[in-house]
């Protein structure tokens, strides 16, 4: 069921999205050679206890027989796509990061995510992170009242593919607000015209994951972290959104 949220709602939401939006500000200026995962997974936590929140991810459980989620954020490096759990993983130059938030605040929660690069990275590398961003904006333009959730997966994966690079496949986007996780699903690839229609009041989180080389991932013996199959790098970004009257409304930002 797609949950509509009030203005109320969407007020909370927003408050916790903008502490999602400083916190990736905060680590994301801490990421340099020599640190490890487990230091930026520290610097986050603090700051998200700091603003009477909590990190959404830690605890959290997604069924099975995997151990629920043991850290505050995901921070995937190169081949790791999404849900890389912070250790004593020492970030090398010329490596790239996703680094992935969701805070709770008052019951309400905002997801959001970057990649950046470590020191100097390749231009190949360079131009993965400035495609899979650009393709996440392509994807937002789309979210508008009466359009389809497919009309943002198409946008996002024309832009993609025009570039060389591949759609992951086997993980999208999602409502997210009252829930870490609610409907609709938000692929990154899809047709034009179909998928649910965007309402006013609907808030979703669009994470375009692009991978280097092909699409297809596999899970880490960890049962959390996703690492493309051919080994070859991969990027993410990722904000909240509402959808509004007019354009869309990016909620995790500072």
């Amino acid at each position: 069921m797609i949950l509509i949220k009030t203005k109320k709602e969407i007020d909370y939401i927003r408050e916790s999205c903008k502490i999602v939006a400083e916190v990736l500000q905060l680590v994301k200026n801490n990421v340099r050679p020599g640190v490890t995962t487990k230091e930026l997974d520290q610097i986050a936590e603090d700051y998200i206890l700091s603003n009477n929140a909590k990190a959404a991810f830690k605890g959290y459980s997604q069924g099975g027989s995997s151990v629920d989620y043991p850290a505050s954020i995901c921070t995937s490096v190169d081949d790791a796509v999404v849900h890389g759990i912070p250790g004593e993983r020492v970030l090398k130059e010329g490596e790239i990061i996703s680094l992935d938030v969701g805070v709770n605040k008052n019951g309400y929660f905002g997801d959001a995510a970057l990649s950046v690069g470590i020191g100097e990275i390749s231009e190949e590398k360079k131009k993965l992170l400035e495609v899979t961003e650009k393709s996440l904006y392509l994807g937002i333009a789309q979210a508008r009242v009466n359009n389809r959730v497919h009309d943002i997966s198409e946008a996002v994966q024309q832009y993609v593919e025009a570039n060389g690079f591949s759609i992951v496949r086997d993980l999208c986007g999602h409502g997210v607000g009252k829930f870490l996780h609610e409907d609709p699903a938000v692929p990154n690839f899809g047709r034009k015209g179909t998928g649910p229609k965007l309402r006013k009041g609907m808030t979703i989180a669009i994470e375009p994951m692009v991978n280097m080389g092909a699409y297809k991932v596999k899970t880490a013996p960890d049962g959390w972290t996703i690492l493309t199959a051919d080994g070859l790098p991969s990027a993410h970004f990722e904000h909240t959104i509402v959808i509004s009257d007019n354009k869309p409304e990016i909620l995790t930002v500072q």
